[in-house]
C-alpha cells in the first residue's frame, strides 16, 4: 500500500478531490491512504502563524521552517519528499510511475511569497515542478501529482490497458480519438479507424503518435531557444548594469583618491610653510 503525506495550511482542498474518481476508487480499493497534514498544528501562537517577513527585506511572506521540519517528523516521513515549487524539475510520468512503484510519497505545499531555503535543501528530498507558471499554493500541483500516481495503482483503473496506452506511457504523445458518430458536423472520423484492419489502426496509431510527439518536442525546443534567448537578454541587461556600477565605483574611488593626494599635497605644502617661518623667526632672534 503506498502512503501519501500532504502537508498543507489548507487541508480541505483536499476533501472533495480525493473522494471521487480514480482517487477515491485506488483508496477504497486499499492501494492509498491519504495522509492530510495541517500545517498550522505546528505553530504554538494563538494566531497559528506559518509565514513571516523576508530577511534582508522585500515584497511578500516566506513560510517558516519549523512547522514543515515539525510536520514531517510527526509521521515518520521517509523520501520522496517532494517540495513543490516553480524552480523544482518538471514532473513527469516516470516520477508517477515511481511514486506508485514506492510505499511512501510526502507533499509539501507552499504558499505566500516562498518558503525558507531550509526547507529545500535540508528537509525535501527533491523538488518538483508542473511548469513553468507559479500557482498561488503547492496545493493544485500536489493533487495533480496524487492523481498521476494513484491511477498507476493495481485496481484505481478498471481497464489498466486504457492506461498503457495513454500519452507518455513508454512512448510519446498518444494518437488522436475518436467515437461515434462517425460524422459530426462535417468532419468525419479516418477511414483506417472504421476500416476493420487491426494491423492498420495499430499502425497509424504509431504514425500519428509519433508525429505527435515530434511536433510537441519541435515546440519545446522553440520554447527553450526562446528562453534561452529571455535569458541572454537578461544577462546582458544585468551585465551593463554591473559594468556601469563598476565604473562608478571606479570613477569615485578615482576621485577620492585625488582628493586625497590633494589633501595630502596641501597639508605638506602647509607643514613646509610653518617649518619655514619657525626657521625665519629662529634666524631673527
Amino acid at each position: 500500500m503506498l502512503r501519501i503525506n500532504i502537508v498543507t495550511i489548507f487541508p480541505e482542498f483536499f476533501a472533495g478531490p480525493l473522494s471521487l474518481s480514480i482517487p477515491a476508487k485506488a483508496a477504497g480499493t486499499g492501494g492509498v491512504t491519504y495522509n492530510l497534514v495541517d500545517l498550522r498544528a505546528f505553530t504554538y501562537d494563538k494566531h497559528r502563524t506559518v509565514d513571516d517577513y523576508p530577511f534582508g527585506g522585500g515584497p511578500g511572506m516566506v513560510m517558516k521552517p519549523g512547522p514543515f521540519f515539525e510536520a514531517v517528523e510527526s509521521v515518520g516521513a521517509t523520501s520522496p519528499i517532494v517540495l513543490l515549487s516553480p524552480r523544482g524539475r518538471r514532473f513527469s510520468h516516470a516520477d508517477a510511475m515511481r511514486f506508485a512503484a514506492g510505499s511512501e510519497l510526502t507533499l509539501l505545499c507552499g504558499h505566500y511569497k516562498d518558503i525558507d531555503e531550509r526547507v529545500a535543501s535540508h528537509l525535501a528530498t527533491e523538488e518538483l515542478s508542473l511548469g513553468d507558471f507559479v500557482l498561488s499554493g503547492g496545493e493544485p500541483a500536489a493533487l495533480a501529482i496524487v492523481d498521476a500516481t494513484v491511477r498507476l495503482l493495481p485496481g484505481a483503473m478498471s481497464d489498466l490497458e486504457s492506461a498503457r496506452t495513454d500519452s507518455f506511457f513508454g512512448r510519446g504523445i498518444s494518437a488522436p480519438s475518436y467515437t461515434r458518430p462517425a460524422e459530426y458536423r462535417g468532419v468525419t472520423v479516418p477511414d483506417v479507424l472504421i476500416g476493420g484492419d487491426h494491423a492498420k489502426v495499430a499502425a497509424w496509431r504509431d504514425a500519428e503518435s509519433l508525429r505527435r510527439t515530434r511536433e510537441a518536442e519541435a515546440r519545446d525546443r522553440a520554447d527553450w531557444a526562446a528562453r534561452e534567448t529571455e535569458i541572454a537578454a537578461r544577462d546582458a541587461i544585468i551585465a551593463d548594469v554591473e559594468r556601469r556600477a563598476a565604473e562608478k565605483a571606479q570613477k569615485k574611488a578615482r576621485e577620492k583618491a585625488a582628493k586625497a593626494r590633494a589633501r595630502a599635497r596641501t597639508e605638506a605644502q602647509q607643514r613646509r610653510r610653518r617649518a619655514n617661518l619657525e626657521t625665519d623667526a629662529g634666524e631673527s632672534v
